[in-house]
């Protein structure tokens, strides 16, 4: 931890998000490569928040205690500038540099209008949890629009107009990343990030249940509404529970040690509003850890595993139809293909190395937030 008594240029500041937050990581990797103080303040425990930074964390809050949280940690930000990673963060820290003159930064790493189409609970409640929250998104993106520095993770992420817009992209950092290793001698894969169904972690249970030569590694938080089918669906099946192997949430990383030895990374997004035009950050760490990558045919996601012929793309569907495309995919990496999936992982590393660029676009962000001290 550095030095307290020290001023603080940066407050990234979350009151919805874990300080292991791999977005997290590498945008606050950047301000201090570029020679900035910065203090996190977020949740979950201070040894996962990234290194060289001012940690404070505290426990996971419900919705309510989320907005109270925030306004605690806009009111201690030490920061000159005072960047933002959730809604209920950046409403707090609105206020709270409208009476001190600091400079608002607002990251915006997904679209929070159509993410509520994917969730269950914004139908809950007769409607009113989706309301609530309909409003919650309308305010903060007015903020959002508002700040000195308005940073999205894509070009089609909301707000479309802001003061000054800055396009981060969640593009890999090599150094967070181990080096391609050869695939060890039990077929595996991997998936790493939120679990949930919609991002198709029912539809990985399948394709192993499929496939019974595979084992799986999921590295990430189990959504709550998930948790409950999970623990049934393994639970009724002890050998799919043996070769099914879940971590839960670590730091980036820690998190990526697990591609070394793997066979293949799954990315099996359901077709839904906010995934639509994803293009997931999992996808360029996969190939730059040389994994194959079996893919739904979402549009964006898919043209790059075509192009670069570095995995497979499978149709999106039900949980039953997505896992049975997988399960084909492995069963034949596993069996007679495994020169094809070799190919496919020699395609990955040469796509990642073809993706680098002298300067990054962390680089460009850094030098973006610092103008504005």
């Amino acid at each position: 931890m550095s030095d307290l008594r020290a001023p603080v240029d940066v407050t990234v500041m979350t009151s919805g998000h874990d300080v292991a937050d791999a977005r997290l990581h590498r945008e606050v990797a950047a301000l201090l490569a570029r020679g900035l103080r910065v203090e996190v303040f977020g949740l979950g425990h201070a040894a996962d928040a990234p290194p060289g930074a001012i940690v404070r964390t505290w426990p996971r809050q419900g919705a309510l205690g989320r907005a109270r949280l925030a306004a605690r940690m806009a009111a201690r930000a030490n920061g000159r500038i005072v960047m933002t990673l959730d809604p209920d963060s950046a409403l707090a820290a609105n206020a709270a540099v409208l009476t001190s003159g600091r400079s608002l930064v607002v990251d915006v790493h997904e679209d929070f209008a159509a993410l509520l189409a994917d969730r269950p609970w914004a139908r809950s409640l007769a409607g009113l949890a989706g309301v609530g929250a309909q409003g919650l998104v309308k305010a903060f993106l007015l903020v959002a629009s508002r700040a000195a520095l308005t940073v999205v993770a894509d070009e089609h992420v909301p707000p479309l107009k802001a003061r000054r817009r800055f396009v981060l992209p969640n593009e890999p950092v090599a150094a967070m990343l181990p080096d391609p290793t050869p695939p060890g001698p039990t077929p595996r894969a991997l998936y790493i990030g939120d679990v949930r169904a919609t991002r198709g972690l029912f539809a990985m249970l399948e394709a192993l249940r499929l496939a019974p030569d595979w084992h799986l590694d999921v590295v990430g938080p189990v959504a709550p509404a998930d948790t409950d089918r999970l623990r049934e669906v393994l639970t009724a099946d002890p050998s799919l529970a043996e070769r099914v192997h879940m971590y839960d949430r670590r730091p980036p990383t820690q998190a990526w040690q697990q591609a070394r030895g793997a066979w293949c990374g799954l990315l099996l997004l359901a077709d839904t509003p906010a995934f639509a035009e994803a293009l997931p950050s999992k996808l360029g760490e996969y190939l730059a850890c040389g994994l194959p990558v079996i893919t739904t045919d979402l549009r964006r996601q898919a043209e790059v595993v075509r192009a670069c012929g570095a995995g497979e793309v499978v149709p999106a569907g039900d949980d039953e139809q997505v896992g049975a495309a997988v399960a084909e995919v492995l069963r034949s990496w596993s069996a007679e293909g495994r020169e094809s999936r070799d190919a496919k992982a020699q395609a990955a590393v040469q796509y990642a190395a073809h993706q680098q660029r002298g300067s990054s676009v962390y680089e460009d962000f850094a030098d973006t937030v610092a103008a504005l001290l």
